[in-house]
């Protein structure tokens, strides 16, 4: 153990997995950004998806100045975060065959839209479905994940399948089976996530080259500026007029 403090100690651990992601999935992360590329200039929607506090990373990509307008939540009533009380019930939803289905039956996706798809472990219900359902439309899947999962857990889902064998493209974010970075003698449990910055950081690499793949076809990205920016309420204002038809969540 490093003889740096806790807070230096967690630091660290997550600048080394931001480094192994960089390193070790810059295939992938290019893949991702060309396929939301692909999207736009091919008039499909985008859409993100996360349960828990998965959700963190997808709302991380939603309506966010320097990000990409026609990114929208897909939201699950109940998964969002801890939206609900007790917090508990987001979880036991995740576990609830057919949950999916009832989602994206009343849901805007069609064929030829991208959804991204983050669940840390993949191993529940909510997140397989969501992708085997969401490709049965004909929908490019994306899926945000840590691989480990699949080698040492089990399947919560009837097929015995995770996330990750549902997906176009697998982003695998590193983390640990347990999602903790520290350990201390004093300290009875592991204890420090770091999926949240390495998921987020992970995602706002894919933004980033899909933005600059438009630009390398010729296509001005449809980005969002900061609103406490001169002139940044009218540049949005010319987005989302511009792409307002695939921007759902101004409705």
């Amino acid at each position: 153990m490093s003889d740096r403090k806790p807070a230096g100690q967690f630091i660290d651990a997550a600048i080394d997995l931001l480094r192994r992601v960089r390193d070790e999935e810059a295939h992938t992360v290019e893949a991702a950004g060309t396929l939301i590329a692909d999207t736009v200039r091919d008039g499909g929607r985008l859409f993100a998806f996360g349960a828990g506090h998965s959700s963190l990373a997808a709302q991380d990509v939603v309506y966010r100045a320097g990000g990409l307008a026609l990114m929208n939540l897909l939201a699950v009533p109940g998964v969002v975060g801890v939206d609900v009380m007790p917090a508990t019930l987001g979880s036991a939803l995740e576990r609830v065959d057919g949950l999916a289905s009832a989602v994206l039956d009343s849901s805007p996706l069609r064929e030829g839209d991208t959804l991204v798809i983050i669940s840390l472990s993949g191993r529940n219900a909510l997140p397989v479905e969501m992708a085997l359902n969401a490709r049965a439309l004909g929908v490019r899947v994306i899926g945000v994940t840590s691989v480990a999962y699949a080698s040492e857990t089990k399947s919560r889902h009837t097929s015995g399948t995770f996330l990750k064998d549902h997906c176009d493209i697998v982003l695998d974010s590193k983390i640990a089976v347990g999602d903790a970075e520290l350990t201390l003698d004093t300290v009875p449990a592991p204890f420090a996530p770091a999926s949240t910055v390495v998921t987020s950081a992970l995602l706002q690499a894919v933004m980033a080259t899909a933005a600059a793949a438009l630009a390398e076809r010729g296509i001005e990205p449809p980005l969002l500026r900061s609103g406490n920016v001169d002139g940044g309420h009218d540049w949005n204002g010319r987005v989302m007029e511009q792409y307002g038809d695939r921007i759902f969540y101004r409705r």
